[in-house]
């Protein structure tokens, strides 16, 4: 059996991307745990052979812990990723109705990715944080007067009641989740890079330099971002994901000549394209 940990409990949307990314797959075994750096300790420390966890929402950006986990804390390696479209529904315990509600529990995300609806239908109503969609729908099932936003499929898991589906604001809501692991992944043809870039200085033109490599090489970049490096105000570094593979002749030329640039390159992973 391969292990997996995942951002649980069970009924997770982290949960669901991994059924959607091991498909048929009958020697999976899925082991919870409570937070992002959880999952990737259990990966390095043996527990599991992967780890599977949120990186990027469309609608609130990217998931800062996973990234900084990757740059900063851990020595995996992102080995795949996978999309997965994101609903939102309003789950009680059953018999409970929407006037009964005294107050809303979820993972800060989704309580931010559900405002508009919020605002419109429970206003006044105490939104509080949970470590997890799945949790919020775990709490909201025993406790009368609790609603919980999360999947249709943590409703089913726990027994819950669904009142309102799609309650997301934005109807294009996706998150991508990414698999970690151990090594670098064989070029498909069809593959992303992600990197983190660390700076020998801060100084004017740094990051013009960086687009510049890339540009020559003719190589897309599909996201950039900049993230403090934790050590002092104003010390910032970059990830950046790229089409292409780090055997590309390209993408291996453009890494060279940044490491001649940079203090340095850390490759994050290099996979299949979802």
């Amino acid at each position: 059996m391969t292990r997996y940990a995942f951002l649980g409990p069970e009924g997770t949307h982290t949960n669901a991307a991994l059924l959607k990314f091991t498909g048929d797959a009958t020697d999976v075994e899925p082991i919870p745990f409570p937070t992002i750096g959880e999952v990737f300790k259990a990966v390095e420390r043996g527990k599991a052979k992967f780890g599977i966890v949120p990186i990027e929402n469309s609608v609130e950006g990217s998931v800062n812990a996973t990234l900084d986990a990757l740059a900063f804390e851990s020595d995996l390696e992102i080995q795949g990723e996978v999309v997965l479209d994101i609903h939102h529904a309003l789950c009680v315990k059953s018999g409970t109705r929407l006037e009964d509600i005294t107050r809303v529990v979820s993972h800060p995300q989704a309580n931010a990715q559900s405002r508009r609806w919020l605002t419109e239908n429970l206003l006044g109503k105490p939104i509080e944080a949970a470590n997890s969609t799945a949790e919020a729908v775990k709490m909201a099932v025993g406790n009368p007067g609790v609603a919980g936003i999360g999947s249709a499929f943590a409703a089913q898991v726990y027994g819950a009641e669904i009142l309102a589906e799609e309650i997301e604001d934005f109807a294009g809501n996706q998150t991508r989740f990414v698999v970690v692991g151990q090594g670098l992944r064989e070029r498909t043809g069809d593959d992303k890079t992600s990197l983190a870039l660390f700076m020998k200085a801060d100084k004017p033109g740094t990051l013009h330099m960086i687009l510049s490599e890339f540009a020559f090489g003719q190589i897309n970049l599909t996201k950039i971002q900049s993230r403090p490096t934790r050590k002092q105000l104003g010390d910032y570094m970059f990830y950046i994901d790229l089409s292409g593979h780090v055997d590309d002749e390209n993408v291996r030329l453009a890494l060279d000549c940044l490491r001649l640039k940079l203090r340095q390159v850390k490759v994050l992973g290099t996979y299949p394209r979802a």
